[in-house]
């Protein structure tokens, strides 16, 4: 598309970026959280991998279901919406475009040409104008469920596969693992606020400030709960 803009816009990417940190994040910080709970119970390495394994497939597999299901309904909601428009304009199109004029009106045109505006977007397409002006429906910000739940689940298993790594290479060079896995977590967390941050055209800082916060708060939940139990897990 040509824009007379040299500057960057990044709202088309909403559907996917906001699917793909979200899966990223909760990928990250539950296998994290879970593993760091399991280390605080004293489980041994074998539990942990078995852990970090169904975590990763179990939850890559909700995230993208559960992404599908979620996105499919705002899918439903907007088809529904387009259908009632779309018999509106068969049926009563002289109330669809006095409706449609007195949008433009509202924004700022005045009646004359608020009609022009009206009467040419509707020559041209009219669901399309009334879907945009009038729904705030456009094919950049339309629901997409496959994208939402393949990027979702793919960005889990990315997320999910920092813990395991970071276990296996605690437990190789001898490593505290709990240490290990709070660190190498966080330098994950950081690093997925910085990258959504600039995939977004976001502040840097409050992007990484969220996860890391939050990401600090599921491990030491779960850590503390852990050594409360005194959970000692032979294998």
């Amino acid at each position: 598309m040509y824009s007379a803009h040299t500057e960057p816009h990044f709202s088309s990417r909403n559907n996917w970026l906001r699917a793909g940190v979200l899966g990223a994040n909760d990928g990250l910080i539950s296998t994290a959280s879970l593993l760091m709970g399991m280390v605080a119970g004293n489980a041994t390495m074998n539990i942990l991998m078995l852990t970090a394994l169904a975590a990763i497939i179990g939850g890559a597999l909700s995230m993208g279901a559960g992404e599908y299901i979620s996105v499919s309904s705002q899918s439903d909601t907007e088809k529904s919406d387009l259908a009632k428009e779309a018999y509106e304009l068969k049926h009563n199109p002289d109330k669809e475009l006095n409706e449609l004029t007195e949008i433009y009106k509202l924004r700022g045109l005045d009646d004359t040409l608020a009609k022009q505006v009206a009467v040419a977007l509707t020559e041209h397409n009219a669901l399309e104008a009334h879907a945009r002006d009038e729904i705030g429906l456009s094919d950049a910000h339309s629901a997409k469920p496959l994208e939402a739940a393949m990027a979702s689940a793919a960005a889990f298993v990315v997320g999910a596969v920092l813990p395991l790594v970071s276990l296996w290479l605690g437990n190789r060079i001898g490593a505290d693992l709990s240490i290990m896995l709070g660190a190498t977590t966080l330098v994950g967390l950081a690093l997925l606020g910085y990258f959504s941050a600039k995939l977004g055209g976001a502040k840097v800082v409050p992007a990484m400030a969220r996860v890391l916060i939050w990401g600090v708060f599921a491990m030491a939940a779960t850590a503390m709960i852990g050594r409360l139990f005194g959970v000692s897990v032979a294998g």
